[in-house]
């Protein structure tokens, strides 16, 4: 393991001339906000340094080069896998104070913004020029986009327009030297040369530190119509998502609650079916009134077909608002609920949706613990909450983790969707990649990073 050099009073001084004594942060009282994410694990960092440009960012790791130093990139902390989370103290390199959205170019479909710029408000900004950025992380209030390339986020929209990744045609980065690139383009095709943006994009901070993006942008759809079904089987509901997507139809939005997390958070149910159910689907589907009514009228048959007990329509603006507050509510209760709260994102083929929840309840039986399962019905991207009334059952639980991933692997899935790997997974790559991919890997990590001082300890072991 690297041995890094702490912080000195010289060091200290170095980088206060370098990035200027208002982007550092020292106060102990300040210092523990930036010790972890969303997640579980927290390690205190000797030092914040809050950017404000790339050439910031560049001289902060040109010094860690230097001087050898951990350097952790954050966006807004909102991850769930501890990518953001400083495993060997040294500097976390804030980046919430890069936050504003350089031009919207509605003739381009194009928006630049810099990598500190709250998911929602890019939403909102380009909504005004008639314009629509699909990817929605649940946390999008509160997340970044600088964060949500770094993890290529999903979100319920996943399902019709992709994950984060299809939506940034270009950036800049900062590599662990200190240089600055811009990868991609500015328009919708380019291949000159290996493809440096996707790499960045997904890679967790420990390739390079994002600065700017380019990003794509669609019209913004003409009407959003919301559908609800019931039903008295979770795996009912899932045979249902697989009947709608088999049969050609593709919603902007498809997502499943289990019956424990209706339970949760039923006082805000405003159907009264759904305080019965075992399983709540929420399914949207978006373009023009009459072609998205027909096929609401399909897709309303189809879960009728497959035993649900009610199907409601959501079509106003207020009732769509309150289910959405709901499948966005799950986790914050869920969390507040129980003292032992560990998540997985796990992602299966569409066609084993049914038998992975149907296996649940056996798992939940053979590990004492108490599931709770929602998520990304439309492809296959299931939240499995794992919760327990003792921090001493945690052990349990992780084996239970393990046999659960390797269930997925068997079924052709994979054990993460969306949350990345960080330093919550790491001890798990091994089961899906072979040790000659985690080889290649990891030399490719040396060529960007060879002193290992951005992100360090993170995806590998």
């Amino acid at each position: 393991m690297r041995c890094y050099t702490p912080i000195t009073p010289e060091i200290l001084e170095e980088i206060k001339r370098e990035v200027g004594p208002d982007a550092v942060i020292r106060a102990a009282g300040k210092l523990c906000e930036y010790e972890k994410d969303a997640g579980g694990d927290a390690y205190l960092p000797e030092l914040v340094v809050e950017a404000k440009s790339s050439r910031q960012v560049g001289a902060l790791l040109r010094l860690a080069n230097i001087y050898s130093f951990p350097v952790t990139p954050r966006g807004l902390g909102t991850g769930l896998a501890g990518g953001s989370v400083p495993l060997f103290g040294g500097v976390v390199l804030s980046l919430a104070r890069m936050n504003r959205i350089l031009s919207i170019e509605k003739d381009n479909l194009v928006a630049v913004v810099e990598p500190g710029v709250v998911t929602r408000d890019l939403q909102d900004a380009v909504r005004r020029e008639g314009l629509f950025y699909p990817p929605d992380p649940a946390s999008l209030e509160t997340c970044s986009i600088g964060g949500n390339a770094a993890t290529n986020a999903g979100g319920p929209s996943c399902v019709k327009y992709g994950t984060t990744r299809d939506y940034v045609l270009g950036l800049e980065a900062v590599l662990p030297s200190g240089e600055i690139i811009v990868a991609g383009v500015r328009t919708r095709k380019g291949v000159v040369g290996y493809d440096l943006r996707h790499l960045l994009l997904g890679s967790e901070g420990t390739l390079g530190v994002i600065t700017k993006l380019i990003l794509k942008l669609i019209p913004h759809p003409q009407t959003v119509t919301t559908l609800v079904a019931f039903f008295p089987r979770l795996t009912s509901a899932m045979n249902a998502v697989t009947a709608m997507l088999v049969r050609g139809h593709v919603p902007c939005a498809l997502e499943f609650l289990d019956d424990r997390c209706l339970e949760i958070t039923g006082d805000l149910l405003p159907f009264k079916a759904g305080r019965s159910a075992k399983a709540m689907l929420i399914v949207e589907t978006d373009g023009i009134q009459k072609v998205i009514e027909t096929e609401m009228e399909a897709i309303g048959k189809i879960c009728m077909e497959q035993g649900a007990s009610d199907v409601v329509m959501a079509p106003d603006s207020l009732k769509r608002a309150r289910i959405w507050e709901i499948r966005r509510e799950v986790s914050l209760r869920i969390e507040n609920r129980y003292p032992l709260y560990l998540h997985e994102d796990i992602v299966v083929p569409i066609g084993k949706i049914a038998d992975m929840v149907g296996y649940l309840h056996e798992f939940e039986e053979r590990y004492g613990i108490r599931v709770y399962s929602f998520g990304h019905a439309g492809d296959g991207n299931i939240h499995v909450n794992i919760t327990a009334e003792d921090h001493k059952c945690k052990d349990r639980a992780e084996e239970g983790i393990a046999d659960l991933l390797r269930l997925v692997l068997s079924m052709g899935g994979t054990i993460s969707g969306e949350h990345g790997i960080g330093l919550a997974k790491k001890q798990f790559l091994p089961m899906e990649l072979s040790a000659e991919s985690i080889r290649v890997q990891k030399e490719i990590k040396k060529v960007f990073d060879p002193l290992n001082i951005l992100n360090p300890g993170k995806i590998f072991e």
